[in-house]
């Protein structure tokens, strides 16, 4: 049992000649597919828009290429709101959700026109006195605290540093309303690579319900619901995709259950999936450099956890396939691994694997999103580059990699 490539050995191969490994390449056709399979799954409710959430694969390029499918972005930082604007993303096309938010970045985003999503009941006070006031559109992130279970990744949403209290959140709707504001919205997020459609669902009731308490207490009828992002991928070889199909249509039940019986459509739902829309889309291709044994036998890579750290930081599976050897035996117990001063830099352990030389393509799977992103130059180590298999079939290069002379760019010598 393995996982699909878009690609094979000689096409690689072809690629090496003019991009060394380590690389990140993203298959386009992947992508996009998830994409428009999102949307056909909420086709049903009128207003329904996703936000990529950029931290996943900040890459112009491919944020781009999602913004053809009616994608917006999802900012959480001052750099991410200038790389939307750069692309031509702008207005009420990105969300704005951060939390310890710097002033400037409130203006930023307000100077953008960007949906804003505050995370603490203190910040109405901060974005007035600060950022000249508050917007027309203005979001509330809503931590449920005890009422929900998080996920193993997000944690207890009590312990969680994100979000209002229901308490606060009601305080909050009921100030800005006394102050003249009009257009509302609603965001959550209490899961992270979740592959359960009930856990969403779930969230959906909760927040059909919270819209229901808010149109009767406060006469407040939101314009939107952000159900945030979380959807997970199959990472193991025994795990399935969330049928997006299945989900849109749960949501859709409890819509008709909640908000239509209670003359609350049309009601937006928006999500800020990352993960899900490029992560199985994108490879980590790497090469071996060394095979050492000692107590254990280890396949040196020319990748390292700068290049993806998920494994080391998560103890995340990442499948991973030898080009060429795709239906060889397997015939040893290895740890794959990178070449950083640190042991934790480990793609592997244990893993089952066949017989590889000096030389060999490795491909590391499902590393599309928060792969790349979460790069850092520890031991010197340098950026890998970004390339993109087109839908036509070409590869382009999308980012360059680092080069020394980047990495001492910022010293003072």
């Amino acid at each position: 049992m393995t996982k699909t490539i878009p690609f094979d050995l000689k096409r690689i191969n072809e690629i090496i000649q003019t991009c060394p490994t380590p690389f990140h390449i993203y298959d386009e056709s992947g992508f996009k597919s998830v994409a428009q399979d999102l949307n056909q799954a909420f086709r049903w409710n009128q207003g329904f828009k996703e936000y990529f959430a950029v931290k996943a694969t900040p890459t112009p390029r491919i944020i781009n290429s999602l913004s053809e499918e009616g994608f917006g972005t999802d900012c959480s930082s001052m750099a991410e709101l200038l790389l939307s604007e750069r692309i031509g993303i702008v207005g009420e096309n990105i969300m704005f959700s951060s939390n310890d938010t710097p002033a400037d970045e409130y203006i930023k985003a307000k100077e953008l026109g960007a949906i804003i999503n505050l995370d603490d009941i203190k910040h109405i006070d901060f974005i007035e006195k600060y950022a000249g006031g508050i917007p027309q559109l203005i979001c509330f992130r809503y931590n449920p605290g005890s009422q929900r279970t998080g996920n193993v990744i997000i944690g207890k949403p009590e312990e969680a540093k994100y979000g209002f209290t229901k308490d606060q959140l009601f305080q909050g709707y009921a100030k800005l309303k006394n102050q003249g504001i009009e257009r509302f919205g609603l965001h959550t997020m209490v899961a992270s690579n979740e592959l359960d459609i009930q856990f969403f669902v779930d969230t959906a009731i909760m927040l059909f319900d919270l819209a229901i308490e808010l149109y009767k207490q406060l006469d407040i009828k939101l314009e939107f619901v952000n159900m945030g992002g979380g959807i997970g991928i199959p990472y193991k070889l025994d795990q399935k995709p969330v049928d997006l199909a299945i989900l849109g249509e749960k949501v859709h039940q409890e819509y008709e259950r909640f908000i239509v019986k209670n003359g609350l459509d049309p009601l937006k739902i928006f999500f800020e999936c990352g993960r899900m829309i490029t992560g199985p889309h994108g490879y980590l291709v790497s090469k071996v450099l060394h095979i050492k044994e000692t107590y254990k036998t280890y396949i040196g890579l020319d990748a390292c956890m700068a290049n993806l750290m998920r494994p080391a930081l998560y103890n995340a599976y990442h499948h991973i396939t030898v080009l060429g050897k795709e239906d060889a035996p397997l015939v040893n117990i290895v740890d794959v691994t990178g070449s950083l001063c640190e042991n934790n830099d480990k793609f592997a352990i244990d893993r089952d694997f066949p017989e590889v030389d000096q030389g060999d393509i490795i491909v590391i799977h499902d590393a599309g999103a928060h792969g790349y992103a979460m790069g850092f130059n520890y031991n010197g180590k340098l950026r890998s580059a970004e390339l993109l298999l087109k839908t036509d079939g070409t590869v382009e290069l999308i980012r360059r990699a680092e080069t020394i002379e980047d990495y001492f760019q910022t010293m003072i010598f």
